[in-house]
């Protein structure tokens, strides 16, 4: 009761993060993914001379760069102004306790930036130790990002021992810290191979040796990918609290999603065995799509069901889904949450002064001598 409500009709505000958010997650992923391929790629097109290669991968990067700065920026602003509305108790208690973390990812994020922008725009300009040079320093430093914000999102679905010893580092190195950076890892490498196959597949139609280069040289980073988000995806389960046992337990629907993940990972991983990996020529715009959309299905399924398992909390064993303190439970029992509340308080003293004594608490008996329209702008 820290903050008033924000109501979204049919959809309702968490719904909408889960939606701004699985979108942001794609681009963001494909970031960290694709700054590895490219980097990678330009510097193996580079030492063997391959100029078709680097002609094509110069005109990945400009398809890169549209996606995941400029998309990727305008869904990373949506997540913030999202999260700012529906749960802005949890943002705060985010923000002061990883002040720090926030602090290094911004830094790293201008070095992506920059970099980024110089991989491309000097891509004929540059000696060619240079221009990889600057494609590594993108890749580590989107990954490094990765790992930042990895620690956060991880923290939230189980802060370990923080409450007894609320530092920094111990809230950064939770016990979900390391399964969600290996998953994601291999997410972002999986998903940075999927979407190599469907921009090859659309952009080099006339050109079958070129596409097949492709396919091999980029899917044993996909396979790569794919073992990681299975193993990551059991440490996580492994690693879960008592109170996201409890919701899985609870709600068969959430098993079956988890189900649903592994079995997408396992068919994404035997297409990619089968098809680029043995075959390359089957790289074409249908099965391209096809695959890119089952890639799709089993990271935003993995997204949406770890911010299920975290409920009846936002921030696990800190902050709960109606946006109070955890600690705050057992004070609010006594004094009743209209007294508890910061603005609750103020918003009675403007609208309904006649409820409150001379000391300003809250009289229940005047708040229950309220008519019947009164109570029901209270209850709301």
């Amino acid at each position: 009761m820290h903050y008033p409500w924000w109501y979204v009709p049919f959809i309702t505000s968490p719904m909408l993060i889960a939606a701004v958010a699985t979108i942001h997650i794609f681009v963001a992923m494909y970031a960290v993914g694709g700054g590895m391929f490219l980097a990678v790629e330009a510097h193996f097109a580079h030492r063997t001379q391959n100029r078709p290669y680097l002609a094509y991968l110069k005109d990945h990067a400009w398809f890169f760069i549209l996606l995941t700065v400029v998309f990727g920026a305008i869904t990373g602003v949506g997540i913030w102004w999202t999260i700012g509305l529906a749960s802005p108790l949890a943002t705060e208690a985010l923000i002061h306790i990883f002040v720090f973390g926030w602090a290094m990812e911004y830094v790293f994020f201008v070095i992506e930036i920059a970099s980024a922008f110089l991989f491309y725009y000097f891509w004929d300009r540059l000696p060619p130790k240079t221009h990889t040079a600057f494609g590594y320093i993108y890749a580590v430093s989107a990954w490094i990002s990765l790992v930042l914000i990895t620690s956060i999102t991880a923290f939230m679905l189980n802060s370990g021992n923080w409450s007894a010893n609320p530092t920094f580092w111990v809230a950064f190195f939770n016990p979900e810290f390391l399964p969600q950076t290996i998953a994601r890892t291999g997410g972002s490498l999986l998903l940075a191979s999927l979407y190599v196959y469907l921009h090859a597949a659309l952009r080099t139609q006339d050109a079958p040796e070129l596409r097949a280069l492709i396919a091999r040289r980029s899917t044993r980073p996909g396979l790569l990918g794919a073992a990681l988000v299975t193993v990551g995806g059991g440490w996580w389960l492994l690693a879960l609290p008592e109170s996201a046992r409890a919701a899985l337990a609870a709600a068969s629907a959430l098993n079956i999603l988890m189900l649903l993940i592994f079995a997408v990972t396992i068919i994404v991983f035997a297409m990619l065995y089968l098809g680029p990996y043995r075959n390359p020529g089957w790289i074409t715009p249908g099965f391209a799509i096809l695959l890119f959309a089952f890639g799709l299905a089993a990271i935003g399924t993995g997204e949406f069901l770890r911010e299920a398992v975290r409920k009846p909390y936002i921030i696990y064993g800190v902050v709960l889904s109606n946006q109070i303190f955890a600690d705050e439970v057992p004070s609010l029992r006594q004094t009743g949450y209209l007294e508890g509340g910061t603005w609750t308080r103020r918003y009675l003293a403007e609208r309904f002064p006649q409820v409150l004594d001379d000391q300003g608490h809250v009289e229940e008996s005047a708040l229950l001598a309220l008519d019947e329209a009164g109570r029901v702008e209270v209850g709301e």
